[in-house]
């Protein structure tokens, strides 16, 4: 393989770093990744607050039998497809590395030959049309939806580096999950029901909100009589119409923004609005002014709690737009789904644990008078309306053997409830909070 500009010392140099790197990953003595990975797409609920568990193959290496296959690649499709066969959820193309995947949570190396800057240009520019090409280049950066052919879609992103260009690619399934496939609890289901109001599923980057969306969006189609329009960057799932009439556009390639996209949908006599990911005061504006004035409104956002995600919210508005903000919320929000994967503690996949948030008069009263800190004690005193604690959700899955303490003391929102857990460091605990 060309190697481009990057010299052999800098070759072996990088490679020695990239292996120090994987050997690091894990922080427990179970072989455990990060918690940035593929929804799960597996159905292994685990009580209330569990969604599905994805089960992968007993080993997450690369088999020695493939390498000879590997090493005769020579175009791009010959990895996406590579990636797809063996259940991977990413690819990453990167000047200095090998062509790398990551295999339920864990990044591995399909061989130890470095890509050079010059290779992976030609690697990910041989995917792109002429315009695409260009936009490129002039951009510095690329977010599309690539369809590769007899494939399947892939969530693509190239974008312009120090040393040159690099690119990952998600694998996004070929068929939307549904409910049972993915193992959410009812009182998602329900949240598909209501014929206004505002939904927000959030998380941590790559805990598979997208999936969890789709599969409530799809709930709707299968059930419903309605218009939907979906607004996203970009398209992930293509939706087959059942019930519904569904419209679906994409940011670049079909609409500027999502704000331009969501003006023009309000008059496009919607019944149902999917908005990919609220990211700025205007979008999420007119999606709450959506959601008052009788649509029912999903949207996304980055956060990890549901008084964290009514903070964003406000936040993104001026102090003196926020208490006409924060009425509004109040009345139109139905439901906040904060969902994040913890790795199994037998090695065999991802579980969800989930808090759930349902607007109840009293939440709507302490979303109004200003209270989200007393939102958790509330959630806590709300199990049988069906609402989830985060740390509730993890000491379920905790006891019943789906995960390891130490993986939930990470990802609790409250510590204090995990201390038994808590990792060592220099003899010491480390400290709840």
């Amino acid at each position: 393989m060309e190697l481009g500009f990057v010299s052999e010392t800098d070759s072996k140099s990088t490679l020695q770093l990239y292996e120090k790197s994987l050997r690091d990953q894990p922080r427990t003595t179970v072989a455990q990744p990060a918690q940035r990975a593929q929804t799960p797409t597996a159905a292994t609920p685990v009580g209330t607050a569990s969604a599905a568990v994805e089960a992968p193959p007993a080993a997450v290496t690369i088999p020695e039998t493939d390498s000879a296959r590997i090493a005769a690649f020579s175009h791009l499709h010959d990895y996406l497809d590579y990636a797809r066969e063996v259940g991977a959820s990413d690819l990453h193309i990167n000047v200095g590395y090998p062509p790398i995947i990551r295999k339920h949570g864990r990044l591995l190396p399909l061989s130890k030959t470095l890509l050079g800057s010059a290779e992976t240009e030609k690697l990910l520019f041989q995917i792109l049309t002429d315009e695409q090409a260009q936009r490129t280049r002039e951009d510095k950066s690329l977010d599309f939806c690539y369809r590769a052919p007899d494939q399947g879609r892939y969530r693509s992103c190239i974008l312009k580096q120090r040393i040159g260009w690099d690119g990952s690619f998600r694998v996004v399934q070929s068929q939307v999950p549904s409910f049972e496939q993915l193992g959410l609890p009812e009182q998602l289901r329900r949240l598909t029901e209501f014929n206004q109001g505002l939904v927000l599923i959030t998380g941590p980057n790559g805990c598979g909100k997208s999936t969890t969306l789709a599969a409530m969006v799809e709930l709707v189609n299968q059930n419903r009589d309605d218009h939907i329009i979906t607004i996203e960057d970009p398209v992930e799932f293509n939706f087959v119409p059942v019930k519904c009439q569904i419209n679906q556009r994409e940011v670049g390639a079909h609409t500027k923004s999502f704000s331009a996209a969501l003006r023009a949908a309000l008059r496009e006599d919607p019944d149902v609005i999917v908005i990919g990911e609220l990211r700025d005061r205007e979008t999420v504006s007119l999606a709450i002014t959506a959601a008052e004035t009788g649509h029912l409104v999903f949207g996304t956002m980055h956060t990890t709690s549901a008084a964290r995600t009514i903070d964003r919210v406000l936040d993104v508005f001026p102090a003196d737009e926020q208490p006409q903000i924060r009425s509004m919320i109040s009345e139109s929000i139905r439901g906040i789904v904060c969902q994040q994967l913890i790795f199994r503690k037998d090695g065999t996949g991802r579980a969800a644990a989930l808090e759930i948030l349902l607007n109840t008069p009293a939440v709507s009263n302490l979303i109004r008078e200003r209270k989200l800190f007393q939102i958790p004690s509330t959630i806590q005193t709300s199990k049988q309306q069906g609402m989830v604690l985060l740390d509730n959700s993890l000491l379920e899955l905790v006891n019943a053997g789906v995960i390891d303490g130490v993986e939930a003391y990470y990802a609790a929102d409250s510590k204090s409830s995990f201390l038994q857990w808590a990792p060592k460091i220099d003899g010491l605990a480390a400290e709840g909070s």
